[in-house]
């Protein structure tokens, strides 16, 4: 039971990121038919900015990254996707590729390429101890703040007139033009709030990692573009639990598979979800893409 428990526990945590990462991705992708491939790396910079910073004081180094990420993806933004905003979907993946590998490659410029070590928050590291169960404090933190932003994000989403209208472009963004939604604003919004998370993600992947590389963001970009296929595309829902998926398969396959087949867990994992498109080639819910093909 014991066991049972903690896996119950890791399972939610590494889904809980893999969700956000995902809600960051499925948010752009939801109103502009855009597939981020550069969040990965605004989690890698919100990394780096945390240790570039976290000598002074560890609060000020969440707050000052955070800021930094949401400035660099509203400058993405406005720099690299809004020229290309009504080009056709092969301009703008292109466009995405180019902004991930810039930013990465940047960043190898400028630390290099080797991992470096980088301890944050260590408090995190200690369990909660209740009888012959330890639970680690940082995975009650991910999916305490993971419900936190999700339920945040889905008030925002319905009671609030920016919220309200990213719905609206989210479902036919020519016709919420029309009725005077203005693209901009709303596609700035998204950026930001796409932002935030990543900054969010950043954080709790220094503290559980303790390793930075200029790479360390393309498989979660990755896995969180998966995820929003085995949801739906263009479904926030379907996103988050895409992602509660694939982290939960993660950790049942890191757990139940012999010692030496887990080295190839991906592959399973992978295998998992190519059966659930074969299942359900929309995804588990039907989002504004599918109805568009409709």
């Amino acid at each position: 039971m014991t066991t049972g428990i903690q896996v119950v526990v890791d399972a939610l945590s590494v889904g809980s990121l893999y969700a956000l990462t995902a809600l960051g991705i499925g948010l752009i992708f939801g109103i502009m038919r855009l597939i981020n491939f550069a969040h990965g790396e605004f989690v890698m910079i919100g990394a780096y900015m945390l240790m570039a910073i976290v000598a002074q004081y560890e609060p000020l180094a969440i707050i000052v990254s955070m800021v930094l990420v949401v400035v660099l993806s509203l400058l993405s933004e406005r720099i690299a996707f809004r020229p290309v905003r009504y080009a056709s979907p092969t301009t703008m993946l292109v466009t995405s590729f180019a902004v991930s590998y810039f930013l990465q490659y940047l960043f190898v410029m400028i630390y290099g390429a080797r991992p470096k070590g980088f301890e944050f928050l260590a408090g995190l590291a200690e369990p909660f101890v209740i009888g012959t169960i330890r639970i680690p404090k940082l995975n009650v933190a991910i999916v305490a703040v993971t419900i936190v932003l999700l339920a945040g994000l889905a008030l925002f989403l319905t009671r609030s007139r920016f919220g309200v209208q990213m719905r609206a472009a989210a479902l036919n963004f020519r016709m919420a033009r029309l009725l005077g939604v203005r693209a901009d604003r709303v596609i700035a919004v998204a950026f930001a709030l796409s932002g935030v998370l990543a900054g969010v993600t950043a954080i709790f992947i220094t503290v559980q990692g303790g390793t930075l590389s200029p790479g360390m963001g393309v498989q979660l970009a990755l896995i969180g573009f998966v995820s929003t296929i085995i949801g739906g595309m263009g479904s926030l829902v379907g996103a988050v639990l895409g992602g509660y998926f694939i982290g939960v398969v993660t950790v049942l396959l890191q757990f139940g598979l012999p010692l030496e087949m887990r080295p190839y867990r991906e592959a399973f994992v992978f295998a998992s979800v190519i059966m659930v498109l074969l299942a359900r080639p929309q995804g588990l819910f039907r989002g504004a893409e599918a109805r568009e093909r409709v």
